[in-house]
Formats: structure tokens, C-alpha cells, sequence
């Protein structure tokens, strides 16, 4: 580019983009003349803080004027003239027409350069009454005064936002928050446009359960005004009452002068520019909404909209301006929000761009989804990350998507960066990012989301949606096997219909039960049980495997109409609400409550620490439980009617939910035709460390449901038992010898498959330690404490020459006909 020095600039429009170009400008150069005109009052102002100020977040009107008019001439010398609406673009004199809108004075005014940043405008659409007094869009301050004020001076009671894109949800978010009852009105099947739809579920989820009524694939047809309210008309047929409305259902760039000037626009009236923002006119330029630009995935034209890009083209220009060799390297479309609990970010293009691009999953792209925690799950305050990258066949980033609670900011932009520098999934992988427990994982989410992606590539995993197996299910039992590998206590709270059950612990020993030739889905909560069983499976044979992406947690949130129990209002639930049962409806719901503490544990330890609180419990007393985990309240509400428990209720405070229970069945007549417990018994033959363990996870989980349990512990599995000290008995020289060769304790138990001369069971222990899985001392004290039997095989105790004083305390001595017994009385035997 020819360097070009300017010696007077006229910026048009003094918001964003403008005022940034005039700041920086002066910064670099003292001398030019620049003069900024503004159509409005006001300029630099914070117009994305508009809705939080309408909410009352930000407490005061002036924090969100950036700068002044004043300011501006006493800081930076620029001449800002407000009230000032540039009429007309005088290419062949280089100079615009102007009209003082207070005095009416039209005069002109010269320019070297001019910048054009004049921004965008709401869309207000024809629809029939549409002018009415208590409809409002919200754009710029003078807008949020007229909705400040008739919420102050109105009192309405209800709001209906006509659009569900960041502004329609941060407005909904906000009105809530200000006492509203409030619905949300979107033409399309979902909010969030940048958001594939799978990933909209959870913000649609979300703000259902805070309350606000969701009206989707509707169009308003008609506004009709009744009273002090309006009735809106909906293209599908309903109607819906409400006392205001905001409008946010899109906007269009302003850009009447460039048009009326002969600059060169798209169909959109976008403004074309190139690199340095030069549009089609000498020395003319554009900066902002009313641009077009382009992106950088596919390199094609686009507008975005955003406050960043626009301070960016902002900072560029200028830099032209002044002579600096620049460029704009393009829009990536990065965007975040606050909607109510959750923060929705994503990065890049989404699935619904690719498919309309012509683009094939398996072929051209690949998705992976995935579930993390936040921060280190052993640490308090830990929440869920759901988190979805898209990428080509060769491992190239095109979008991400996260909703979470939590640190979803820090993911997005991380991801960002990588694909703005040309990274890869293999980059995501080998990111070394800053580590300590309340801030991430020693794998930090972004580092499994390029674990994942490297996986599917190389052929290690494949995945299937919750969209695509419900299509799958829809075709009948014959189109797949679905596969839970979650655990007892899990499946009692929540299973897909029609999956056949075998927890992870017992797979290898029933992959018998599977037919090799099908597709079998494996599942579990968040994925990470699911793919150690698709690899098992893949391993053995079976070559049609695929997780599912997400997991249940994912699943039950796209199904979250079905699901929620606790917010479905169709009565089928062992909740209370209003008064509580026997009571007057007064005091402190909470008092005299056991409080339990579930913060970032993995299921099942919130149920078992569920069932051992009440075990120590007396029947009608109340048990408050605190868990980060969005899904448990489903889960533990579920859990009670299986029980014979009342769930009372969940509340949301900031991240956790709290769960009140009441031990017994008083207040919910369908838990007293709950049939009465039915025993589990279990044979455990092998000394195996991943083998016991899954043995103990079963009998808690079996245990936690209020079932009486038997493990008889025969042969090698007679080592569990034993105590970790060498104990003084007298022995043959055989039974020496056995007990030499021998493992005492649990702490020697060594793994059935890559041990690695005990540095596979170490790092076993480890992970599980990592993963806040409960180490196999935990387990076992966990199961003796739930009143699991430990019975020890006296035959084998004899033949393998262990005797009682070596056995740990608590275990009880018995034949084959004694464990025959409970074994009768039980509908699950397992052998192990």
C-alpha cells in the first residue's frame, strides 16, 4: 500500500468504531484535524451493557458513558460535534453535508479522509401493531431510558422478548432478574443462532428451569393492544399476553450515505471493504457494523456484527490513516453470554454452517462432544463444561462450542488463539496450560477436547449424537444394541429406554451377551466409562461401536421436557410444593436439616453419600444436599421414588444445587407401592485389583438402593480380605509358601491386565485418585459401613491355608450353603 498522509480526518459516528479510529489516530499523529460527527447525544458509550443496567446489575446510567463529548476535546483534541447528522457525501468536492438537528443549520464540511462508522440499527419488522406504546427495542441509551422508565413507572409485571439472540436473552436474563415474569418468542427451533442446536438444548434447559417460558419456531403474525397489555398473535397459533415487549429480532447496517454515494455495498447494504478498510471511493473508509469483511475459516465475505472486530478494524484504520503498513486479517466470530446460570461462548463456524456449505460428517468434518469439570473435581466449586469441536479430516480447528457454569471464557479463548495461529487438534493436545487445582486439571478440558478429536482420527473412537441415536431408536430394537455400563445405583436413577445393562467392572467377563455383528452404543454419565468400553469391545471383536457423545448428562438435557422431573409440573414426582405436609408453610424450610456436601464428586458417590446420611437418619427427619453436578437433582429425585424417600425440592443458589429430602415416604403416596427390597449377591473369586474394585462399586451402588448384599469372597478373592500386616499363625510349610506367594491387603492387589510390574496399578491408582473415584479402602469401608455382608469361603480359606486371624475385622465365616441361602433370596448373582 502507498502511504498516504492525511492532514484533516472526518469520522461519521462516534460509538465504537469511530471513537476508537479518532482516540488512536491523535495518538499517532498531533497535528491532524479530526472532527467527529454524532447524530445522537451520546458517544462512547457501553451499549453492551445496556441490558445489565436495565436489570440493575450496573447500578449507575453514567458508568456506561465511556467518554464525553468534552472529554474527548480536553483529552485528545478531537472535535466531536453531537446532534449532528451528516446529510450527504460529496465525493467530487471531498466534503459532507451536515445539519445541526437543534439549530437546523446545514452547512459543509472538508475532509483528506473519511471514515464511515455509522453502524447498525434493530430491525422493526411490519407487523401489524407493532407501533404500540409498550414495545421497545433496545439499541443505544436513549432506548434504555424509555425502558428504564416505564418498568419504574409502569410496573409491569410480565415481558415477552420477540427474538432470542444475545441481546433477546440478556434482556430476558435481566427483566427476570427485575421481578418479571418473563417468555422468550424465537422464529427459529432454538436461541442462539452461533449454537448448534444440540448445544442450545442446555441454555434452553437452563432458562426453563429459572422460569422463563420458551416459544420456539414461532413468528409474531400480529400485535393486538387490550387495555394496559398487548396479545401477541403467534404464527403457530397461540396466543400470548404480556404487559411489554422488547424487540431483538435482528438488525441491518446504516449505510444510506454510502449507498446514496455510489460506494460499493452487498445485497445487505454491507459496506465492501479491503484490508486497510478502504471502501470503493478515494480516501473514503469503513470501520464497524456497516461493514462487510471477511472471514478467516474459509476466507469468504461476511458481517459480524461484534464490538471486538469492530475496535480492532478501528485500531487498523487508524494506523492507515497515519501511514502505518496494516491490515485486517478477518473476522472469526468469537462471541460469549451470561444466560442465567450458564455461559455460552463458541468460536468459529458452527455444524449448521458446514452442512449448508454442502460438507458431509466422516468425510469432509468430524465433531467430537465431550463433558469436563471445570477445575480439579476434588476441589470445591468444581461445575460442568460441555464442550464441542468441529474440525476437518486432517486435524484444522473450524468452530468450538462450550456451555458451562464456569471457566468457559478461558476454553473459548484459548481455542480462538489456536486457530488463529493455524493450530491443530494435535495443537490442542500438547497446549501446556498453567495448572493448580482451583483453576483447572493437570488435563485441562482444552487438552481433552484435543485428546478426543486425535482419537476419532485415528480411529480409536468414533461417536454417535443424542439426536442420531434417538433416530436410531425410533427404527426399532433391531438397529442397535445401547449398552449402559454405568452402575447400579446410576442405572436406578436414570437409563435410556430399551439399553440392556452391564456395568464396566463385568464387561470383559459378559461380552458373551453381545452380538459382535451390531452396532452397540456404550453410554455412561459424561463419556469417560463409555470409551474404556467401546475400547474393550473394539479390542474384542466387535466392530461396530460408537459412544455417545455427551453421555447421559447431555442426553437428559436434550430431553429435558421428558426428563426433569423436578420441573415438569406434570405431577409425577415425589416433590412437594406450597406448604409443606403437616406443616403451616412458615419459618426455615432448612431447619434442623443434616446437611451433606457433594460438591464435585462423580456418580455414585452423591447417591451413596445420600444413602448413608439417611441410614443414620430417622424417618421423617429432612437432609439438605449440595452438589455442583446440574443433572443430580434429576438423578437423587428419580433415586427417591426408587427408595421409598420424598424429594421435597431443588433450588439453584450460584452454582450449586440444594436438594432437601425427607427420609420416608409420609408425603408421597407412590413411594409406598414401591415393591419391598430384593437382595444382591455376589460370588468374588478373583484377587484382581480392577476386579474387586468393580465388585465393591457394585455393592455400594446395590447397597446405596437399600438392597441387602452378600459378597462371598472364595479362592484368590480370599486376598482381599487379608490384613496388611504379616499376623502369627501356625502353618504347614505349604501353607507358608501360599501365603508368601500371595498378596496381603488390598494395597497388593495388582491389576489383571497391564500391570507393567506395578507401574499399571500405580498409575490405576492414581487416575482414579485424579478422577475423584474412591480408592478401594474407601470402597470396601464405605460397603461394611451400608451393612454389606463380607463373607469369607471356610473351603477355601482351608485349602489355600488363611486363617481367621489373617482376615480383616467384620468378616464373617461361612460355607456354600450359607451364601446358597442368600443367594435364594436375591435377583441378581454375580460371579466376579
Amino acid at each position: 500500500m502507498e502511504n498516504t498522509i492525511y492532514k484533516k480526518t472526518v469520522i461519521i459516528g462516534g460509538v465504537a468504531g469511530g471513537a476508537t479510529t479518532a482516540a488512536r489516530l491523535r495518538r499517532l499523529d498531533e497535528n491532524m484535524e479530526i472532527v467527529m460527527f454524532e447524530k445522537g447525544e451520546y458517544i462512547s458509550y457501553a451499549n453492551c451493557g445496556l441490558p445489565y443496567y436495565i436489570g440493575d446489575t450496573i447500578k449507575s446510567r453514567e458508568n456506561l458513558l465511556l467518554q464525553t463529548p468534552e472529554a474527548m476535546k480536553k483529552k485528545f483534541n478531537i472535535d466531536v460535534r453531537i446532534h449532528s447528522e451528516v446529510k450527504k457525501i460529496n465525493m467530487d468536492k471531498k466534503t459532507v453535508t451536515v445539519e445541526n438537528l437543534h439549530t437546523k443549520e446545514v452547512y459543509e464540511e472538508s475532509y483528506d479522509a473519511l471514515v464511515l462508522a455509522t453502524g447498525s440499527a434493530p430491525l422493526r419488522p411490519p407487523v401489524p401493531g407493532i407501533e404500540d406504546g409498550n414495545i421497545f427495542s433496545l439499541w443505544n441509551i436513549p432506548d434504555t431510558d424509555r425502558i428504564k422508565s416505564f418498568l419504574t413507572e409502569k410496573k409491569p409485571q410480565s415481558a415477552a422478548v420477540i427474538g432470542g439472540g444475545f441481546i433477546g436473552l440478556e434482556m430476558a436474563e435481566n427483566l427476570h432478574h427485575a421481578g418479571l415474569s418473563v417468555s422468550v418468542v424465537e422464529m427459529q427451533d432454538q436461541v442462539m443462532a452461533p449454537f448448534d442446536r444440540e448445544m442450545a438444548c442446555l441454555l434452553h434447559e437452563n432458562m426453563e428451569l429459572n422460569g422463563v417460558r420458551l416459544f420456539l419456531g414461532a413468528g409474531v403474525k400480529a400485535f393486538e393492544k387490550r387495555e394496559n397489555t398487548t396479545v401477541l398473535l403467534l404464527s403457530d397459533g397461540r396466543k400470548l399476553e404480556t404487559d411489554m415487549v422488547i424487540l431483538s429480532v435482528g438488525i441491518r447496517p446504516v449505510s444510506k450515505l454510502a449507498i446514496e454515494a455510489g460506494i460499493r455495498t452487498n445485497s445487505r447494504g454491507g459496506i465492501i471493504t479491503d484490508a486497510q478498510m478502504k471502501t470503493s471511493a478515494p480516501d473514503i473508509y469503513a470501520v464497524g457494523d456497516a461493514v462487510e469483511t471477511e472471514e478467516i475459516i474459509f476466507h469468504e465475505r461476511t458481517m459480524l456484527p461484534l464490538a471486538g472486530p469492530a475496535n480492532k478494524q478501528a485500531r487498523i484504520l487508524a494506523d492507515v490513516l497515519a501511514g502505518k503498513e496494516r491490515a485486517y486479517q478477518g473476522v472469526q466470530a468469537a462471541s460469549i453470554a451470561k444466560v442465567f446460570d450458564l455461559t455460552a461462548a463458541s468460536t468459529g463456524v458452527n455444524e449448521k454452517q458446514l452442512k449448508n456449505r454442502g460438507m458431509v460428517k466422516g468425510r469432509d468434518y468430524e465433531t467430537v462432544l465431550i463433558n469436563q469439570k471445570s477445575h480439579a473435581g476434588y476441589y470445591p466449586g468444581a461445575v460442568m463444561l460441555s464442550m464441542k469441536l468441529l474440525f476437518t479430516r486432517e486435524g484444522r480447528i473450524l468452530g468450538a462450542q462450550i456451555a458451562g457454569q464456569e471457566g468457559v471464557d478461558k476454553r473459548i479463548d484459548v481455542i480462538s488463539a489456536v486457530m488463529r495461529l493455524n493450530g491443530t487438534v494435535k495443537d490442542l493436545a500438547q497446549l501446556e496450560m498453567a495448572y493448580a487445582p482451583p483453576y483447572s486439571s493437570a488435563k485441562d478440558p482444552v487438552n481433552m477436547l484435543g485428546f478426543t478429536a486425535q482419537n476419532v482420527l485415528e480411529g480409536l473412537a468414533a461417536f454417535i449424537t443424542c439426536e442420531e441415536l434417538d433416530a436410531r431408536l425410533a427404527e426399532g430394537a433391531a438397529s442397535c444394541i445401547v449398552l449402559d455400563v454405568t452402575e447400579d445405583a446410576e442405572r436406578e436413577a436414570f437409563s435410556i429406554p430399551g439399553s440392556i445393562h452391564i456395568p464396566l467392572g463385568q464387561l470383559r467377563e459378559r461380552l458373551s451377551e453381545l452380538p459382535a455383528d451390531k452396532l452397540i452404543v456404550p453410554y455412561c454419565a459424561i463419556g469417560v466409562r463409555s470409551y474404556n468400553a467401546a475400547r474393550i469391545l473394539m479390542q474384542n471383536g466387535f466392530g461396530q461401536v460408537r459412544i455417545l457423545a455427551g453421555g447421559t448428562a447431555f442426553y437428559k438435557s436434550m430431553h429435558y421436557k421428558e426428563y426433569n422431573g423436578f420441573s415438569s409440573g406434570k405431577g409425577e414426582s415425589c416433590k412437594e410444593s406450597g406448604k409443606e405436609a403437616g406443616g403451616n408453610g412458615g419459618g426455615d424450610k432448612t431447619a434442623g436439616c443434616i446437611t451433606v456436601d457433594c460438591c464435585g464428586l462423580q456418580c455414585p458417590g452423591p447417591i451413596m453419600k445420600v444413602k448413608e446420611a439417611l441410614a443414620a437418619m430417622q424417618t421423617g427427619e429432612k437432609l439438605q444436599v449440595t452438589a455442583t453436578d446440574m443433572g443430580f437433582a434429576r438423578d437423587v429425585e428419580a433415586w427417591c421414588r426408587r427408595t421409598g424417600n420424598t424429594f421435597l425440592e431443588a433450588e439453584r443458589k450460584d452454582k450449586e444445587y440444594v436438594v432437601l429430602i425427607r427420609k420416608g415416604s409420609d408425603a408421597c403416596p407412590a413411594a409406598e407401592n414401591m415393591p419391598t427390597a430384593q437382595g444382591k449377591t455376589m460370588v468374588v473369586f478373583s484377587g484382581d485389583l480392577d476386579k474387586v474394585l468393580a465388585s465393591f462399586i457394585i455393592a455400594n451402588g446395590a447397597a446405596a438402593m437399600g438392597r441387602p448384599v452378600t459378597m462371598f469372597f472364595t479362592f484368590w478373592g480370599l486376598n482381599a480380605l487379608r490384613k496388611p500386616q504379616k499376623q502369627k499363625t501356625a502353618k504347614t510349610a505349604v501353607e507358608k509358601m501360599f501365603g508368601a506367594m500371595m498378596p496381603r491387603g488390598i494395597k497388593k492387589l495388582k491389576l489383571s491386565k497391564m500391570n507393567m510390574a506395578g507401574m499399571g496399578t500405580a498409575m490405576m491408582k492414581k487416575v482414579m485418585k485424579d478422577k475423584n473415584v474412591d480408592s478401594l479402602e474407601t470402597l470396601m469401608k464405605q460397603a461394611m459401613a451400608n451393612g454389606v455382608k463380607l463373607v469369607a469361603c471356610t473351603m477355601s480359606m482351608d485349602v489355600m491355608g488363611i486363617k481367621k486371624e489373617e482376615l480383616i475385622d467384620g468378616v464373617e465365616l461361612a460355607g456354600v450353603a450359607s451364601y446358597l441361602g442368600d443367594a435364594e433370596e436375591s435377583n441378581v448373582n454375580l460371579f466376579i
